[in-house]
């Protein structure tokens, strides 16, 4: 099911940030903050009234030096219209109506978005101030002042919020279909790659919008099974790409991400692994997401004997961990290997929704024990007392144990390794999931 993708726009210096921060810190009940994506914590994932959403700030946003404050808030305002489900149009109680409030509500009006407008530093409770009624002018309609300083009145525009949200979609034919999406930096081929996917099969079953304006699921029916492509070729840019485009483009990737069972994480054989690369697959790890290397441009490359052997040990190593990702070297342009990704796809799918029996796992816990004992810290060893899965997409272990202090991250990765030895689970992380014993019974 899609999250909804609330943004955040207004003014410089009108709260934005503080109020992220606000809404993200505290009144929000958390689902994940992913830091070092840029150097702004500028996307969160957040739940209000049991209704998960993607929250994006453009208060990080620098503009070019040589950008007048107007064209640099109209280039953030446009590419949060083009991103958001809804709006929050934040303006400034202080400061008054400005002209550039104006030309900011003229462009979220045209963009046929929900807005809530908030009216910041608003620091007293009780009766809307009446300097916010000019607000009013801007055709917007009810205002909801708030102070994110002083953490005042955000339940009301929170509400608000929640009321624009799109409907919640319960469809089963999509829970048919595995969710594939392909992410990368800009200009790694991935609207080649969706392109000779569709074109070679011709069984196109439907286009529909995603979650974000640029994004376009694809439905289609393979032999090898049935699939929603998720497209987010339009992050691409032909021109040179400034940081504020960079960090938006990053900000769908972690939303095709959050969408996904399965994400091909497109790398550019001309360029090597990126930073961005690894950031979003360290995402997409930490989703828990099954996951496919794919080296695109593969006959771009000069090849030589050990070329392959060189790029899968240069691979492992960026990706260090997910060491459990396949790799596959394709070329868009050509269709090289192409056909192998939904090989690929279904067998990375089929790995993280697979299922141990309690008897089965602890067998295998009993054995591993034996072969290398488990760790102990003053005389006092790590007792694993019993296991049990309990999900799946990724596979999650609960191990019920004495002391989650004697659990080493050595000894956490060796039991990791045995599963894989023992059953497999390639291509998708595995959870294991610490628990006193005291918790055995619930």
């Amino acid at each position: 099911m899609s999250k909804p993708v609330v943004a955040i726009v207004g003014r410089p210096n009108v709260g934005k940030s503080t109020f992220f921060n606000y809404l993200v810190g505290e009144r929000l009940a958390i689902v994940d903050d992913t830091p070092g994506v840029t150097r702004d914590r500028i996307y969160a994932e957040a739940e209000w009234r049991d209704r998960r959403f993607s929250l994006i700030d453009t208060g990080g946003i620098e503009p070019k030096t040589d950008d007048v404050i107007l064209q640099a808030m109209r280039r953030q305002a446009q590419l949060a219209m083009d991103m958001a489900d809804v709006i929050i149009f934040m303006v400034d109680l202080k400061t008054g109506l400005t002209a550039d409030d104006q030309d900011i509500a003229d462009m979220l009006r045209l963009s046929g978005k929900p807005i809530v407008l908030v009216v910041n530093k608003s620091d007293q409770i009780g009766d809307i101030p009446a300097e916010a009624y000019e607000f009013y002018n801007l055709g917007l309609g009810e205002i909801f002042p708030i102070s994110a300083s002083h953490r005042l009145g955000a339940g009301e525009a929170l509400d608000a919020i929640y009321a624009a949200f799109p409907p919640q979609e319960h469809d089963d034919e999509a829970h048919e279909r595995i969710r594939v999406a392909v992410i990368g930096k800009p200009n790694a081929g991935k609207s080649s790659l969706i392109n000779c996917l569709l074109g070679e099969q011709r069984l196109i079953v439907s286009d529909q919008p995603g979650t974000t304006r640029d994004a376009v699921d694809s439905n289609i029916d393979h032999p090898q099974g049935r699939y929603t492509l998720i497209d987010t070729a339009g992050l691409r840019k032909k021109s040179r790409i400034d940081t504020s485009v960079e960090k938006y483009s990053m900000i769908r990737s972690l939303a095709a991400v959050d969408r996904a069972d399965v994400c091909l994480i497109l790398i550019d054989a001309t360029e090597g692994a990126t930073e961005q690369d690894t950031k979003v697959a360290g995402y997409a790890h930490n989703k828990g997401k099954a996951s496919i290397l794919v080296v695109n441009k593969w006959d771009l490359v000069d090849k030589e004997t050990g070329t392959l052997e060189r790029w899968q040990r240069e691979l492992k190593s960026t990706f260090s961990f997910m060491s459990y990702a396949p790799m596959l070297t394709i070329s868009a342009k050509t269709g090289q290997r192409v056909s192998r990704i939904f090989e690929l796809v279904n067998d990375v799918y089929e790995q993280a929704g697979r299922r141990l029996t309690t008897g089965v796992l602890n067998d295998l816990i009993t054995e591993a024990v034996a072969m290398t004992p488990a760790p102990q810290d003053k005389g006092r060893h790590l007792k694993i007392y019993y296991g049990t899965q309990v999900g799946t997409h990724p596979p999650q272990f609960a191990l019920f144990i004495n002391d989650r202090k004697l659990m080493h991250f050595s000894y956490e990765r060796y039991l990791e390794n045995q599963l894989r030895k023992n059953f497999g689970f390639s291509g998708t992380p595995i959870w294991l999931l610490l628990r006193p014993k005291d918790e055995q019974s619930g």
